[in-house]
């Protein structure tokens, strides 16, 4: 039974899996997938202060999606105390192109040479994890979603604006891959 664990499920059946998750969460509970929203629930949680945008029925409105939250991070604990972490599992011709670079490091969850606390004394470490990151919260915001959000339940839903978000997050990734990307590393 724990082997079944162990590995990644092919595509076919964790897909189903995720797709069954949104109408379930329709259905049973009138709630929309996401995790965008947290960070506003936090917020007006732990220090709304007299921000208006913060204070509201936090409790009400947002503490399932709260507690969803503390699931997937006791749930990612368990697996990575039980499993491990190993590295990712990416091609030879993506290390060629991350080698070229700059990137020697594939050991871990993400290159140490771009994701450490070292690389933040760096300006190409500091754009990635900080304008990254500010780069992220502010598309998450403007977009009013983030991306399972927009792709699993937007989509599912049919909405249109939903298909556009998704459409800008591949063209930004694809536009940070060959053209940010080489011109920090």
């Amino acid at each position: 039974m724990f082997e079944v664990f162990s590995r990644s499920w092919p595509w076919y059946v964790a897909g189903p899996l995720v797709g069954l998750f949104v109408p379930a969460l329709l259905l049973l509970g009138n709630k929309q997938f996401g995790i965008s929203n947290n960070l506003r629930h936090l917020c007006a949680a732990l220090a709304p202060g007299r921000v208006e945008f913060f204070r509201y029925d936090w409790k009400n409105s947002g503490m399932w999606n709260l507690a969803f939250l503390a699931g997937v991070f006791v749930g990612g604990c368990i697996a990575a105390r039980l499993l491990g972490t190993r590295d990712v599992a990416i091609t030879w011709e993506t290390k060629a192109i991350l080698t070229r670079l700059g990137v020697h490091d594939f050991s871990g969850l993400a290159p140490i040479e771009i994701f450490s606390w070292s690389s933040l004394q760096t300006l190409p470490g500091w754009v990635a994890i900080v304008g990254g990151g500010f780069l992220v919260g502010f598309g998450t915001a403007y977009a009013g979603g983030c991306t399972s959000g927009h792709a699993i339940c937007g989509l599912a839903a049919r909405e249109p604006a939903s298909l556009l978000a998704v459409i800008g997050f591949f063209a930004g990734g694809l536009l940070c891959t060959y053209f940010i990307l080489p011109l920090l590393f």
